[in-house]
């Protein structure tokens, strides 16, 4: 199910079967394991369910998740991109990873900004945060780019320190 589109990008649902050889891919990229974290997939099996118990409950849950981003020209499989409820977060916040091969292109930017709109229009989201690891400098501007500032340090449960990045305050 395709949840938006951007000028060149789709992105849609992930679905454990077809999805888990890409799964299996990109969360083993040495840039998810220093920037993301190891989520402990190693194999088909283990990506099936890191997508049924994150992706997919998140979407029957909340409505949103993340989402498998897609070349709209090729139909090939990028990245992802989509937005997280963190028990520890007040916002939500806007999540992505794309194959290094993709960086440096705009994806990261395009795919962030469509997923918050449609949000907005789509899931009634008003606000959308951000997290990042203080020394990945490409998340950080991406978040700047989409209008977010730096407001603080955050710890997650697990002892993860990130930058918590917040949009603009509503005008008056």
């Amino acid at each position: 199910m395709i949840v938006c589109e951007t000028p060149r990008l789709r992105l849609r649902r992930l679905r454990a079967d077809e999805d888990a050889p890409f799964i299996l891919a990109l969360v083993n990229e040495p840039s998810w394991l220093a920037n993301i974290g190891d989520r402990g997939v190693r194999t088909l099996d283990d990506a099936r369910a890191y997508i049924t118990k994150g992706p997919l409950a998140s979407y029957a849950q909340h409505g949103f998740g993340l989402f498998c981003v897609e070349l709209r020209e090729t139909g090939e499989r990028i990245g992802m991109c989509g937005l997280l409820k963190r028990d520890w977060l007040a916002d939500v916040d806007v999540g992505f990873a794309l194959f290094p091969k993709f960086w440096g292109k705009g994806y990261a930017y395009e795919s962030a900004a469509g997923i918050i709109e449609w949000a907005r229009t789509a899931c009634g989201v008003t606000r959308v945060a951000g997290i990042v690891k203080p020394e990945n400098a490409a998340s950080i501007r991406v978040l700047e780019k989409l209008g977010m500032r730096f407001e603080r340090i955050v710890t997650s449960p697990d002892g993860l320190v990130s930058r918590l990045y917040v949009p603009p305050p509503a005008p008056s």
